[in-house]
């Protein structure tokens, strides 16, 4: 392992859209946080390879490319290492990260199911290593100062709570079938793909969820087969191949302390790119926010209630950690800098050990991808048994 003052030497596995994320993330994080040394991005493997892979590692100042995940363990000059291949590989090679001795950023759904999650989460215990899973929407600034007003207690008791996660990457029902709609490659459908952030944000925001019911549904049920690489975008015209899980989910939630939430989630609702968000009303006020305008928070405070308005704050430089990205209110953040922010966390504990220096933990890390997958679980029973679920 490097020392405290070296720079953490890391490499990826999967270098797809969600790879090259993670490798901006390692070139700009100095950028923004100069008393961190700058991580080192060493070496990539992605199994689908070859000179285009090649030419986008170069762009990334990365030389060694390799078409084997285990060869890239088999290094001994790797500190932290990235997986973000697709879900069926997540839980092998994520343990084995782990029981190499590198500390582990590992996109979400840790595993495909409760059970292979706990695998991860259990190697990166007996290792001793620093985790770090892909959450990230927990990071924006406007989700933080949300996160204090309802700590603070500005909203009063928390009573409702609405999240939407809602996509229309495989509206069309040309699009391709891919790994993602294969319940053995996958697992499940938007229940680990989208579900599972606004189970995060849920947890994150309000407290643990104690009980749930819900639905789900295949609303496209067959897709044609891909003549070359897939993507979430891809056009098939093969043979048509039926859909395997789940395109939507719904849900009623009951959290600890006596909340009541609605989850709703889908990945072919029509009109709708990257519709994530969630209202949060308690006895005194209410906030709304929504991924598509990062910056802002919808605030309803401090107006008595009936009657009461919503206005719309422009969060500024103190909220969460957009000061260390631009000076005044106003000025967006982007996905990717959600994913700077992540690796400043796992990068903070990995400095600092289990926990940041306020003794709080410094991320979402395998704890919270167990809790998640502790509540998947549960909304798929309730699926099969058709009633209440207790998270157990």
């Amino acid at each position: 392992m490097t020392s405290p003052d070296s720079p953490v030497r890391a490499g990826i596995i999967g270098f797809g859209w969600m790879g090259q994320v993670h490798a901006r993330a390692y070139r700009r994080l100095a950028q923004h946080y100069p008393d961190l040394p700058a991580p080192e991005l060493v070496a990539v493997a992605e199994i689908n390879g070859g000179e285009r892979i090649r030419r986008l590692c170069a762009g990334y100042g990365v030389d060694t490319v390799l078409d084997d995940w285990r060869a890239l363990l088999d290094r001994d000059d790797l500190d932290l290492v990235s997986v973000t291949t697709p879900n069926f590989l997540h839980a092998e090679v994520g343990a084995a990260v782990a029981k190499s001795g590198r500390h582990l950023w590992l996109e979400k759904p840790a595993g495909r199911d409760l059970a292979e999650t706990t695998a991860i989460a259990d190697a990166v215990t007996a290792a001793g290593v620093r985790s770090a899973v892909g959450f990230n929407y927990r990071y924006a600034p406007a989700v933080e100062a949300a996160r204090e007003l309802i700590k603070d207690g500005r909203l009063g008791r928390v009573t409702m709570v609405s999240i939407r996660m809602l996509a229309d990457y495989s509206a069309d029902p040309g699009g391709a079938f891919s790994w993602r709609f294969d319940r053995s490659l996958s697992g499940s459908g938007v229940l680990g793909d989208l579900v599972c952030h606004g189970v995060d944000l849920g947890r994150y925001l309000v407290g643990e969820i104690e009980s749930v019911i819900a639905d789900d549904a295949i609303f496209i049920t067959e897709r044609p087969e891909a003549t070359g690489a897939t993507s979430h975008f891809a056009q098939g015209s093969g043979p048509s191949r039926p859909v395997q899980n789940e395109d939507y989910l719904s849900a009623l939630l009951r959290f600890a302390g006596g909340a009541r939430g609605v989850l709703e989630s889908c990945r072919t609702s029509v009109g709708d790119q990257c519709r994530y968000g969630f209202e949060v009303r308690g006895t005194e006020g209410a906030v709304a926010w929504d991924f598509r305008r990062m910056g802002e928070l919808q605030v309803c405070l401090d107006g008595g209630r009936a009657g009461a308005a919503y206005r719309t704050v422009l969060v500024g430089p103190e909220a969460g950690d957009l000061g260390a990205y631009q000076p005044a209110p106003g000025i967006a953040l982007s996905y990717d800098d959600l994913k700077v922010i992540e690796l400043h966390r796992l990068i903070t504990a990995i400095r600092a050990g289990s926990a940041a220096p306020n003794g709080t933990p410094a991320g979402a890390t395998m704890i919270d991808a167990v809790a998640a997958a502790r509540v998947g679980a549960a909304l798929s029973r309730s699926i099969a048994q058709k009633s209440w679920v207790d998270v157990g």
